[in-house]
Order: structure tokens, then C-alpha cells, then sequence
């Protein structure tokens, strides 16, 4: 079910070599962008009627209006599951509690007398949230997109989700009962390549927005790739991953559910296990077979553990184990280990690290008060997840009187002639000859 890689007994090679003897899912976004750029040409043009058609055409769901009615809202919020909208509600506290601190301030620098810079920290004036609604309505999407961008300061969110054949074409109603509860009154009933695209050009009463982020299939993720300079976007997200570092002492139990709870998430997700100790892989091995057949999704859970996408690394030690998980850079890494938390302070390469046996990646999922909205396919190794300040921009204002820019004109005046630049530094003589 799991393959197995053996790097014991020699020596590691480099980086980029390491992560590719690993296990990762391939998504080839290139080979959808054909069938997405006439989804996306097709919004631009007709905008609103195209969005129908193509809904009843991909969704097999007819929606005369893709903007979600008030009602649907308050309806949504009041005849959720009482336990679920207690768990949304302490979910939102969490989440609001951790990325409250994100949060950034102006901050003026005096460069010199009579020279000063300050960094403006500017939310983006309006954002589109896009929330999966494919193989799982992901409702805890909503509060990891939302409340970032609420904390920033973004004046103006939407939010977007499939519409769904046995809600009378609209959202799943969990979605809409989250969206409620953080007071987002502009959802719309569109998924897919589309929504991005209703987005990026504004179609029917959905005006265009500045950024898009959030999770989606390769199809989402094409045309934010094929959007992108018409808008932000936060990442190009592939199937979810999750890697798990562990010695002998951690529970195989544990770690075997943890691999089987990413893989619930999609047939292409990756499930790798690194570790030290080859009884520990074994132990897990056997534990892995009754917990799958014990769950919902066992197919899909089958299909991903036995992808290339998946697999145990036999590793000779921990230091070993964190050269192979930072080149493996996975969206969600747990760490079972001796001391645990030490390790996990010496990890360069992740989206989230989960410390010890009491935070599996479920918890960060919903209710850590971490963000979900991660980078996968190795991108950790250059990007972060979702944040307050995935929603905000720096903006330099600078502020020169006559003698400070007087100062540096000689300055000036070199390097745009080392430039080959003479124009710049005119611009400052001329200052000079007033």
C-alpha cells in the first residue's frame, strides 16, 4: 500500500536530488490551461449567461443567479447543526486570536535630517475567496480565508463556492452558515475554473476583484495561473501532502490515522512517513489496512496511499530525517519524535510543522488557530501560507526637504552615469538650479 525508500547507510545527496527521489503527486496545470482559456474567454466576453451555461454544462445545475439571496444566509446560519456552528464559532476565536498579531503597522524610518521613509501597510481594496466544494464542502475554508482578510482591513470580500445539485443550486449550506457567521453578505453560487474567472473579470453583479485566493482542483488552479497580473493570486495549489517525521517512539496508531486522514482529502493526496526506526514503519504498515477499512472513504484513502504520491523513507537518524523532510518541503509536517519541539524548531522547509503526538494535522485543519490555506507541491521551501499579510501591501512614501536631497545629488549623479542614466540625474540638478 505504501512504498518504501531505503537511504540508510550512506550518504545524502543534495537537495534538489533528494526531493526527487521522494514521493509527490505530479499535476501538470500546463495541460489544462487548453480547456481552461475558453472557460475564462468565455466569461470575459458574455460574461453572466456564460457562467450559467457553463455551470449546467460542468455542474449539471442550473442557476438563473449566481449571487446567493440574504435569506439563503440567514436560513443556512439557523438550521445548522447546533455542534457545528459551535465549532465555527470557536474556530473563528482561534484563528482571529493567532492572526490578530499578524497584523502590521507604519513604521517611518529617519534616513538622514530631512530625509525620511515610511512603510504604509495598505490592505487590498477587494478580494474574492474561493471556497472548494468538490469531493468535501470545505466550511472551515471559509473562516481560514475571511478572517485574514478581515483582520487586514480588506474593505470589500466575496466569496465563491460551487453550487450544489441537492441544495437547489446553491452553495453547500454549511459554507453559507460560515459565511454568515463572519458577516460576508456577497457569496456566489459558481465554481471551478469559472468562479475564478467571474473574479479576475466581473460578471452579472459580481464586480472584479484585486486578489483571489483559496484552495481548488487543477482546474481552479490553472486559471489563477492563467489570471495572474490581471489579479494576485496567493499560490498555485496541488493536492494536499502531508509528511510525518518519527522515531521510535511515536505511536504507529497515531501516525497510521494521520496519513489516512490526509489522504480522506483526495485520491492524488501524498502521505509520507520518514523515519528512523524500520519496526515503526512496519508497526504503521500493519496498522494502516483495518483503519482504512474502518472509514467512509476507503477508496479514495486506497488510491492516494498507493500513489507515487506516497511512501516511507527509511532514514539513519533525525538529522537525517530533517534534511529529507526540508527537501521534501511538505504542505503539513508532524513531528514524532524526542523532543519533539527541538526538532521542530530546526526545520526550514513547511507550510505548518505539527509538534508531538497531541497535534495532528487534523487540529491545524480546523481549530489550532493555525491558517489551512498552505503551500504544497515543495513550494514551502519559498512561500508561506495564508495570512494577514497575504492581504496587505507596502507601500514606500518618501519624504526629502531641499538640503537632504542636496546631500546626495553627487551621489545621484554617479550612478546614473554609471547607469548610463543621465536623465535621473537631471532630474535632481534641476532641482538645483532654481
Amino acid at each position: 500500500m505504501l512504498s518504501r525508500i531505503d537511504l540508510r547507510g550512506s550518504a545524502l545527496p543534495g537537495p534538489r536530488e533528494l526531493a526527487s527521489l521522494l514521493p509527490r503527486a505530479a499535476t501538470d496545470i500546463d495541460s489544462v490551461l487548453a480547456v481552461v482559456r475558453p472557460i475564462c474567454e468565455d466569461v470575459r466576453i458574455r460574461g453572466a449567461q456564460a457562467v450559467r451555461e457553463i455551470t449546467a454544462r460542468l455542474d449539471g445545475v442550473d442557476v438563473p443567479d449566481i449571487a446567493v439571496p440574504a435569506a439563503a444566509l440567514e436560513e443556512a446560519l439557523a438550521t445548522i447543526d447546533p455542534a457545528v456552528r459551535a465549532a465555527l464559532e470557536e474556530s473563528i476565536a482561534r484563528v482571529r486570536r493567532v492572526h490578530a498579531d499578524q497584523r502590521r503597522t507604519d513604521v517611518t524610518t529617519d534616513v538622514v535630517r530631512g530625509g525620511r521613509v515610511t512603510e504604509r501597510w495598505v490592505p487590498v481594496r477587494r478580494v474574492g475567496l474561493y471556497v472548494p466544494g468538490g469531493l468535501a464542502p470545505l466550511l472551515s475554508s471559509v473562516v481560514m480565508n475571511v478572517v485574514p482578510a478581515q483582520l487586514a482591513g480588506v474593505e470589500s470580500i466575496a466569496v465563491a463556492s460551487p453550487p450544489q445539485r441537492d441544495n437547489g443550486g446553491l452553495p453547500d449550506p454549511g459554507v453559507l452558515a460560515a459565511c454568515a457567521l463572519l458577516g460576508v453578505t456577497e457569496v456566489y453560487a459558481v465554481g471551478g475554473a469559472q468562479a475564478i474567472a467571474v473574479f479576475g473579470y466581473g460578471a452579472g453583479p459580481c464586480l472584479p476583484v484585486d486578489l483571489v485566493t483559496g484552495p481548488g482542483n487543477v482546474y481552479t488552479t490553472a486559471a489563477k495561473r492563467l489570471l495572474r497580473g490581471l489579479i494576485g493570486i496567493d499560490s498555485e495549489a496541488g493536492p494536499t501532502e502531508v509528511a510525518v517525521l518519527a522515531d521510535d517512539t511515536a505511536d504507529p496508531v497515531h501516525v497510521a490515522a494521520d496519513l489516512i486522514s490526509q489522504a480522506e482529502h483526495d485520491p492524488l493526496a501524498g502521505a509520507v512517513l520518514v523515519t528512523t526506526s524500520e519496526q515503526l514503519a512496519d508497526a504503521v504498515l500493519e496498522a494502516v489496512p483495518g483503519q482504512v477499512a474502518a472509514t467512509k472513504h476507503s477508496d479514495r484513502i486506497l488510491t492516494a496511499l498507493g500513489g507515487s504520491q506516497s511512501g516511507v523513507v527509511l532514514v539513519d537518524d533525525v538529522d537525517a530525517g530533517l534534511a529529507v523532510v526540508d527537501a521534501y518541503a511538505a504542505e503539513h509536517l508532524e513531528i514524532q519524535t524526542r523532543d519533539a519541539r527541538e526538532v521542530a524548531m530546526r526545520v526550514r522547509n513547511a507550510g505548518a510543522v505539527f509538534v508531538g503526538p497531541w497535534a495532528p494535522v487534523s487540529l491545524g485543519d480546523y481549530i489550532a488557530g493555525s491558517n489551512h490555506v498552505l503551500p504544497t507541491g515543495g513550494c514551502a521551501r519559498h512561500s508561506s501560507g495564508l495570512s494577514v499579510q497575504s492581504f496587505l501591501r507596502g507601500i514606500h512614501v518618501v519624504e526629502y526637504d531641499e538640503q537632504a536631497l542636496a546631500e546626495v545629488a553627487d551621489h545621484v549623479d554617479a550612478l546614473a552615469n554609471a547607469e548610463d542614466l543621465p536623465a535621473h540625474a537631471a532630474a535632481v540638478r534641476a532641482r538645483q538650479r532654481r
